[in-house]
């Protein structure tokens, strides 16, 4: 133990980015002694999760809830927080074609809306989906489309998707739904359609946590903001506006030995033992020096990312609309999703008696709306309001905008394939981790963000865990669901309990029991003797031609038997099969369904 300390006593360890990941890490670390500095190039922390604090005004950009099934991560919030949330019930709608729908979508609302016609041809479409699925699922619009069906996908999903991509849904990868999107598990499906939890009137004992969620009072950027202090005062630095400028590295030992920083222009040097980063990959590899081999800094080149900007009015209005946020999918306007603050927290906005909303517009660095005018920016987010109706230009008293530079990695047709080409050189390095969405090329939820960290940390202390395996299970917005009876079975029992039956393996079983047994009881019956042998047993010659209790009896009674016996085993075995498979698909049907209701949540 004391070796072990001594150890811990000389590591140092340089973190890159003071997003959730980052701080994560450093926190955990702090927790055991090990130093850390934080290097953040922003004014603050908390990277696209900070809230910004305009003349009292506290906004977030795009809304982050607090929700996990990860204990660790929810026990992190807790520490450093406390009695600082607030539990918010979820309301958001999309907006469409002049019309209010619900979000998740409700079947009556949409049929209201859209009317009997659409409303039947989404259902033609997603019943012929169903029926006849494309063979592969290389595209999201592939992928949507074997779930919703053509028409459904067209009408929700294509124009928003676009717009927050800025490409083709044919040339976004179905592996980024796949993975944004886990369903619920299977296993636990099925035990709770066969077992029921007690004291539960619930129709559904597992929902997404979505519906509601915590919140802190003055937004996220309290608890990243919180948890730097906690870290500095643990003895670890928190390094603001710092840029890394250079990442120093030893070709021969595959080690890097320090970061170079510029902090108002001045040159600083950080060595560290162990270096964690959350930058993007992209520029992560362009900064090393010196530079990586060309095939890999070729790839790195080939890493894309979606930038965003938030448009923030301030409202003369009390109230504007009930929701937390709205997804725009109407088509002539660039405007994406419309966040409405003091329906997150009352805390954000200082005067009740007006509404703070953020406008989201998603761009690329260097396009248009990237390189407008804040002033232009804020007319255009006001003439877009009026044009759907939700507020008037008159109303709107002030603005400001917040830019922010990769805030999604995007999954486009080239990026596993450089991603790939990046990881197997930095897998070389051995003392880098790399943690979060933009460190990995990873759309992680931050709460997956925040696990990288904490098992980077525990990586430093001697552990040996494969960050990149970090939500690659098959259960992501799986609600935790309360002790139950269904949780008394043990998974395995329900996996075998559902494994498909080998037809001919059983009806050869059964064939071969019935065969024997009657073999054994004509041939005791035959050793037996008597006057009358086997009287009842005679009986059988009625349906088996040619038995009778005797030796060559036997014979041919084991063979009947053996043959009827393998075909009711074989028909037991294929219905058993068919019903099961029907009740499985049925589950999975309902599985997918209360996964994909939340699908623009993903996004």
């Amino acid at each position: 133990m004391q070796e072990h300390a001594r150890k811990l006593d000389n590591k140092k360890t340089v973190i890159i980015g003071g997003g959730p990941a980052g701080l994560a890490a450093a926190y955990e670390l702090s927790k055991t002694g090990v130093e850390s500095i934080v290097l953040e190039k922003d004014q603050m922390v908390g990277g696209i999760s900070k809230t910004v604090n305009y003349k009292n005004y506290y906004f977030d950009l795009g809304g982050h809830r607090f929700f996990t099934k990860i204990e660790a991560v929810e026990n992190i919030w807790k520490e450093v927080l406390d009695d600082n949330f607030l539990h918010k019930k979820r309301l958001s709608r999309i907006y469409y074609n002049k019309k209010f729908f619900n979000y998740p979508i409700r079947p009556l609302n949409t049929l209201r809306g859209l009317g009997l016609w659409n409303a039947f041809l989404i259902l033609i479409s997603y019943s012929y989906a169903h029926l006849f699925p494309a063979g592969q699922e290389e595209t999201l619009e592939q992928w949507v489309s074997n779930r919703f069906g053509k028409r459904l996908y067209k009408t929700f999903f294509k124009t928003y998707t676009e717009k927050v991509w800025g490409i083709s849904c044919s040339e976004i990868r179905a592996e980024w739904a796949a993975q944004r999107i886990k369903g619920l598990s299977l296993v636990k499906a099925v035990k709770n359609a066969l077992i029921k939890p007690k004291n539960s009137n619930k129709k559904e004992v597992i929902k997404t946590l979505i519906d509601s969620f915590d919140y802190p009072k003055l937004g996220p950027g309290m608890m990243w903001q919180s948890m730097a202090e906690i870290i500095q005062g643990n003895g670890s630095q928190v390094c603001l506006e710092s840029e890394v400028e250079a990442i120093l590295w030893n070709r021969n030992n595959k080690s890097i030995d320090s970061v170079e920083i510029n902090v108002n222009g001045q040159r600083k040097l950080f060595h560290g033992t162990d270096f964690i980063s959350s930058m993007p990959i992209r520029e992560l590899i362009q900064k090393f020096k010196p530079t990586v081999p060309e095939g890999v800094l070729k790839a790195s080149n080939h890493l894309n990312y979606r930038d965003f900007l938030t448009v923030t009015l301030i409202v003369n209005k009390q109230d504007v609309f009930p929701d937390n946020w709205i997804y725009i999918h109407e088509p002539d306007v660039k405007l994406a999703r419309v966040q409405n603050y003091k329906n997150w927290s009352p805390y954000m906005v200082p005067d009740q008696n007006k509404t703070c909303l953020g406008l989201e517009y998603f761009c690329f660095e260097g396009d248009e709306l990237w390189s407008m005018p804040d002033e232009e920016l804020i007319e255009l987010g006001k003439r877009e309001m009026a044009a759907l109706g939700l507020v008037q230009k008159h109303d709107v008293e002030d603005g400001t905008v917040v830019r922010m530079l990769k805030a999604y990695p995007v999954y486009d047709s080239g990026y596993r394939g450089s991603l790939n080409t990046v990881r197997k050189f930095l897998d070389g390095i051995d003392n880098l981790q790399l943690i979060g969405r933009n460190g990995m090329h990873r759309y992680n939820n931050m709460d997956h963000s925040m696990l990288t960290a904490i098992y980077a940390a525990e990586n430093i202390n001697g552990a040996n865990h494969n960050l990149w395996e970090i939500n690659e299970e098959p259960e992501y917005h799986e609600e935790r669901a309360g002790k139950s009876a269904g949780e008394l079975v043990p998974d395995e029992i329900i996996i075998k309990s559902f494994n498909r039956m080998d037809k001919f393996g059983f009806a050869a079983a059964i064939g071969t029991v019935s065969g024997l047994f009657i073999f054994l009881a004509t041939i005791f019956l035959v050793i037996k003797g008597g006057e009358v042998v086997g009287p009842n047993l005679q009986l059988l010659n009625q349906y088996f031609i040619g038995y009778s209790v005797t030796i060559k009896g036997a014979f041919i009674g084991m063979g009947y038997s053996f043959l009827w016996g393998f075909l009711f085993g074989w028909l037991f075995a294929y219905l058993r099969n068919l019903f099961l498979g029907f009740f499985i698909y049925r589950v999975k049907r309902k599985v997918e369904m209360l996964t994909f209701r939340d699908f623009l949540d993903h996004f």
